[in-house]
């Protein structure tokens, strides 16, 4: 499946950008390349292959494994430590300039 100019605009539009035409033209180029890329990917052979969870082990749970060279393993000592309860609901309101009982109002920010 080829993307066209159309489907870059349309997606485009779709997250309120404004793309110039080179832009556009440049998306599309790179777009295809990449599906071109994964078509290429595809005919590879993976019969014996193994699924695999996590492609590298930089997020690793397992403390006994040191991890590679470019991903080693960290602990963190915050998991466990400092957690405290969200602020309470209708405090959370009191604090804003303008609730409407419920949410937050905020004024409008994208124009379209």
């Amino acid at each position: 499946m080829k993307v066209t100019e159309k489907d870059v605009a349309y997606v485009a539009d779709l997250g309120n950008l404004e793309l110039t035409a080179e832009e556009r033209t440049r998306m599309v180029r790179d777009l295809n390349s990449i599906l071109g890329h994964i078509d290429s990917l595809n005919e590879l052979d993976t019969t014996n292959v193994q699924p695999m969870a996590q492609v590298s082990d930089r997020y690793g749970v397992d403390q006994s494994k040191q991890g590679s060279e470019r991903f080693a393993y960290a602990s963190r000592e915050d998991v466990h430590e400092g957690l405290r309860k969200s602020l309470p609901h209708d405090v959370a309101l009191a604090n804003a300039p303008d609730p409407d009982g419920t949410f937050f109002k905020v004024p409008k920010v994208i124009e379209r």
